[in-house]
């Protein structure tokens, strides 16, 4: 019945949109499917993923994507921190043939100067950093203490917000240069915090260019409050893993 009703909300604004934003819990394979499914039904003309450089998604675009050992071997998957890669193709497999790749992964040496000395030192088109207020700074801070399970120093909270915005303005900087190029529709595949709506990549988007059409896919595991920063939300079994936390102890 809820996966009826989630199926019934996606549908609704599908095909006005410019750019959808999948969100996802990286190792779980019922979000990849799921994914898969939306990007079937999109039929985008360009993909954008949080887990590609850019380099490495030109890489993919020269490969037969119906070769899911070339594909993987083309990206450099196996070199890369991301879940196994069998867990990603079905996005790939489901894409109508040629669709455009983009990648949005922010290089290591950007991330720590955003850290140091703010995002503002590192984008480079200032209407992709939204303003950002005191109050959502403190949540966003919040959030990233309890993420890393209290381990973090208080000092390195403010750093941990910058290199999440700075991720939001390079994601959505790869989606409009995806959208011009190709016309669109776009997809970004990424992370649930960088699809909501509030503060992640669509509300970078609006903010930059407020025309185009966004919708925003979150996707959760077990239960979820209601009022999430979603255009729509689906719900899934969460997958065994171990206690994230024991890396702090």
């Amino acid at each position: 019945m809820i996966r009826l009703l989630l199926i019934a909300l996606w549908a609704a604004p599908a095909a006005a949109q410019d750019v959808f934003v999948l969100g996802e819990v990286h190792d779980n394979p019922a979000h990849h499917l799921i994914q898969a499914e939306r990007v079937a039904e999109i039929a985008p003309a360009a993909l954008v993923f949080e887990m590609l450089s850019p380099a490495r998604a030109d890489a993919g675009r020269g490969v037969d994507w119906a070769d899911p050992v070339a594909l993987e071997n083309a990206l450099g998957w196996d070199d890369s921190p991301w879940p196994d890669f069998t867990m990603y193709y079905p996005i790939f497999a489901a894409a109508p043939p040629g669709t455009a790749l983009y990648g949005g992964a922010v290089p290591r040496e950007a991330l720590i100067r955003a850290m140091e000395e703010g995002p503002e030192a590192v984008v480079a088109a200032p209407d992709l950093l939204r303003p950002v207020s005191a109050e959502e700074q403190a949540v966003r801070e919040a959030g990233q203490a309890e993420a890393h399970c209290g381990a973090l120093p208080e000092g390195m909270l403010p750093g941990m917000v910058a290199a999440q915005i700075l991720r939001d303005a390079a994601f959505a900087a790869a989606v409009l240069t995806a959208l011009d190029e190709t016309g669109g529709p776009v997809v970004l595949i990424t992370g649930n915090g960088h699809a909501r709506t509030d503060w992640g990549v669509p509300a970078v988007l609006r903010s930059a260019r407020p025309g185009i059409g966004v919708f925003a896919l979150g996707q959760m595991e077990g239960s979820a409050e209601p009022g999430l920063p979603y255009d729509a939300v689906v719900m899934s079994e969460a997958v065994e893993r171990e206690d994230p936390c024991d890396v702090f102890r």
